[in-house]
C-alpha cells in the first residue's frame, strides 16, 4: 500500500478505513465478528489508518476498533474524536471543555486498549470554548504521551489558524468528494499554506458515488441517510449526472466508479488521505486498489469540465445539523 504524510510527520496508508458504519448510522448493522475480520483483512492488505470516534455507537465503535487492532496496535494509526456531550446514549450538544477532553481521552484509551492516540480530533467546533483552550489541552496531552497528533474536523479556516498557532495541527477532517467540493474554496489553500494534511470523510458520498444508489433506493428510519436532503428520491434521481460521469471514466479505465472517485481525490494533493467506509470485503479491496488507478491530465481535465456543469439538488445535511452533526 502506498503511503502519504499528514502534516510534518504522520505517515498513513494512502487510503484509510472509516469504521463508523461498522457499528453506527447505517442499517442493518453488520456482525461484530465479521467487522473485526474485515479490519484484520484491511491491515493484511496494507491499510494502516483507522478512523473512529466516541460518538459512534456511542462508544461501541471504539471498542470494536480497539479489539480488532490489538495484535498489531503499534503498526497502525488510530484516529478518534472528542467534542460532544452524550446523554442516555445520544448526542446532546457540543462540549470541548478541558475537563471533558481529558475525560473522553481517558475513556477512549481504555476502549481502544492502548496507552496513546495517534491522531485526536475535535469532532466539531464548540462555540462555547475558545479553540486556544482546546488546542492547549491537547498540547498538554501530547506532552503527557497520551496523544501524538492533533486534528480538527469540519473547522473553519480562522479556527484552524488559531488552533495551529497554539498547537501544531496535523490534519483536518472534512467531507470532500466530487459531490461536495466546498473545501476547495478556502480550506485546501489554507491547509497547503500551513502544511496541514486533509482527511476526507464520505469520499464516496455516503455510498452514492459508487453507483449503487438511485431514485428507487430507500432507507429505513435507522439509517441516518433517511433524514439527509441529498438522499430523497428527488435528489437521488436528479444528481445521477455525477454517477454517469464516474461510470463513463471507469469503463475507460477498466475500473469501478468508486475507484475513479477516490483516484480523483488522491490526484488533488499529495497530502490528502481519504477514509472511505465499508462493511464488505470486496468493496474494501476495490477501495484499496484505487491507489493504482492512474488518472491522466486529460482524464482530470475531463472530470473537471464535466463536473463543473453539474448543479446538485439539495444540501448534504438538514440546516439544523449542518454544523453540529458528528457524522
Amino acid at each position: 500500500m502506498k503511503t502519504r504524510k499528514l502534516g510534518n510527520n504522520l505517515e498513513v496508508s494512502a487510503i484509510g478505513l472509516g469504521c463508523m458504519g461498522m457499528s453506527f448510522a447505517y442499517d442493518p448493522l453488520p456482525d461484530k465478528r465479521e467487522m473485526i475480520s474485515l479490519i484484520h483483512s484491511a491491515y493484511e492488505m496494507g491499510e494502516s489508518f483507522f478512523d473512529t470516534a466516541e460518538i459512534y455507537g456511542p462508544y461501541t465503535n471504539e471498542e470494536l476498533v480497539g479489539k480488532a487492532v490489538s495484535s498489531f496496535r503499534d503498526k497502525v494509526v488510530i484516529a478518534t474524536k472528542f467534542g460532544f456531550n452524550i446523554v442516555d446514549g445520544k448526542q446532546a450538544g457540543t462540549n470541548s471543555s478541558p475537563k471533558q477532553i481529558r475525560k473522553v481521552v481517558e475513556e477512549s484509551l481504555r476502549r481502544l486498549k492502548t496507552d496513546y492516540i495517534d491522531l485526536l480530533y475535535q469532532h466539531r467546533v464548540d462555540p462555547n470554548v475558545p479553540i486556544e483552550d482546546v488546542a492547549g489541552t491537547v498540547k498538554d496531552l501530547i506532552k503527557e504521551g497520551k496523544v501524538t497528533h492533533f486534528g480538527l474536523s469540519e473547522a473553519g479556516v480562522d479556527t484552524i489558524r488559531r488552533a495551529h498557532a497554539e498547537q501544531t495541527v496535523t490534519a483536518i477532517q472534512s467531507e470532500y468528494s466530487l459531490w461536495w467540493r466546498h473545501p476547495e474554496k478556502e480550506l485546501i489553500p489554507t491547509l497547503e499554506e500551513l502544511g496541514i494534511g486533509l482527511v476526507p470523510f464520505s469520499p464516496l458520498g455516503k455510498g452514492y458515488l459508487t453507483g449503487a444508489l438511485n431514485g428507487n433506493s430507500t432507507f429505513s428510519n435507522k439509517d441516518f441517510r433517511s433524514i439527509l436532503p441529498r438522499f430523497t428520491t428527488e435528489a437521488l434521481t436528479a444528481n445521477q449526472a455525477v454517477v454517469h460521469l464516474l461510470t463513463r471514466i471507469a469503463k475507460e479505465k477498466n475500473a469501478a466508479p468508486a475507484q475513479i472517485a477516490l483516484a480523483w481525490l488522491l490526484a488533488q494533493k499529495p497530502w490528502i488521505a481519504p477514509i472511505p467506509g465499508t462493511t464488505k470485503l470486496h468493496r474494501l479491496q476495490e477501495n484499496l486498489n484505487s491507489v493504482d488507478v492512474e488518472l491522466t491530465s486529460d482524464n482530470l481535465k475531463e472530470i473537471e469540465e464535466a463536473s463543473s456543469k453539474i448543479i446538485f439538488t439539495k444540501d448534504r445535511y438538514p440546516e439544523a445539523l449542518e454544523r453540529t452533526t458528528g457524522l
